[in-house]
């Protein structure tokens, strides 16, 4: 049995085994990792993606882990990968939140994969992107991308899945101060979190303060209104709802002829990224990383603008292009 064989047969071994084979650098590995996904290609693209985020101590693993449970008892198979910039810096804290995803992390039906040990965002991402694919082949049929770090890693979450839920917590009563306004305009559905015992009523305070905010960026009434649902984890209240408006969402955007164009969008951009990844590799070529290393600095020392830095560096790299043997 060769690997796209093992991977369609939902053996673990080679589902790891793939995994690594895509997250690798190796040109080689590269190579036979195209290979690869080509092989899957035809059996991808019926799986619910979605992304999660969550502002910090929102209990997102807890989620996670009940969500993923709730799902597999109805019979579904759940991935969870992660995006995680931060990972290169810190050494990842998906691996801490595996350990508290118990439950999921046990299951045979359930398979948890953290991020890349190191590399930027857009690296990690792309190792997500052709997971999530394997994952598919694999016979999954809903992958929870769960956003690691903060910041940049939602947009780039936001453009691999077809549902973004966004959690958050109510306890100060300003919850909507610091919320970042892009993030709500990315959120297809909204979940008030931890909403149990003495902190129900204020989750559903912000519950309808979270409404009225969305009721003031949201577009026509034809466009899809994201739902503010409150709900815990630890206590597995609600949750069927959050999933609920999961499901009614991607409907609604199969229905409007959403679903189709949304993933040719994330396809092009994916290439876009691609494009952009290796265009950035090719500046630490021999040459050309020094050309870069002397415009920075110029720049640093005002004898250079960037614009004209970047003529330079630019303009190393077409040299480079045209006499790639001078700088062997």
């Amino acid at each position: 049995m060769n690997l796209a064989e093992g991977v369609v047969a939902g053996d673990r071994a080679a589902i790891a085994r793939a995994i690594t084979l895509v997250e690798s650098r190796r040109a080689d590995h590269r190579e036979r990792a195209q290979e690869l996904l080509g092989e899957l290609l035809p059996r991808t693209g019926s799986a619910q993606r979605v992304g999660i985020s969550g502002v910090p101590g929102v209990g997102k693993s807890t989620f996670i882990d009940q969500l993923g449970v709730n799902l597999i008892a109805e019979g579904h198979r759940v991935a969870v990968l992660a995006v995680d910039p931060s990972s290169s810096r810190t050494g990842g804290s998906i691996l801490g939140d595996k350990t508290r995803m118990t439950r999921l992390a046990a299951d045979e039906q359930a398979f948890v994969r953290p991020s890349p040990s190191a590399g930027t965002l857009g690296g990690v991402a792309k190792a997500t992107r052709e997971t999530m694919l394997i994952m598919e082949a694999a016979g999954y049929d809903v992958v929870l991308i769960e956003t690691v770090g903060v910041g940049q890693s939602e947009y780039v979450v936001a453009d691999m899945v077809d549902t973004f839920l966004f959690l958050t917590l109510a306890r100060t009563g300003d919850q909507l101060q610091g919320m970042k306004r892009g993030i709500l305009e990315l959120a297809d559905v909204i979940a008030v979190n931890k909403a149990d015992e003495q902190h129900e009523d204020e989750s559903q305070r912000a519950a309808r303060e979270l409404s009225g905010a969305l009721r003031f960026l949201r577009g026509p009434e034809e466009a899809w209104q994201t739902p503010v649902v409150t709900c815990s984890g630890l206590h597995n209240l609600n949750l069927d709802r959050v999933w609920k408006h999961v499901g009614r969402h991607r409907d609604w955007l199969e229905a409007h002829g959403g679903l189709q164009t949304k993933r040719q969008e994330q396809l092009v951009e994916w290439t876009r990224a691609m494009v952009r990844d290796r265009l950035l590799s090719r500046l630490d070529a021999p040459g050309v990383h020094d050309a870069v290393v002397a415009s920075e600095a110029a720049v640093r020392g005002g004898e250079l603008t960037p614009d004209q830095a970047a003529t330079q560096i630019l303009a190393a790299l077409d040299e480079q292009d045209q006499y790639p043997s001078s700088h062997s």
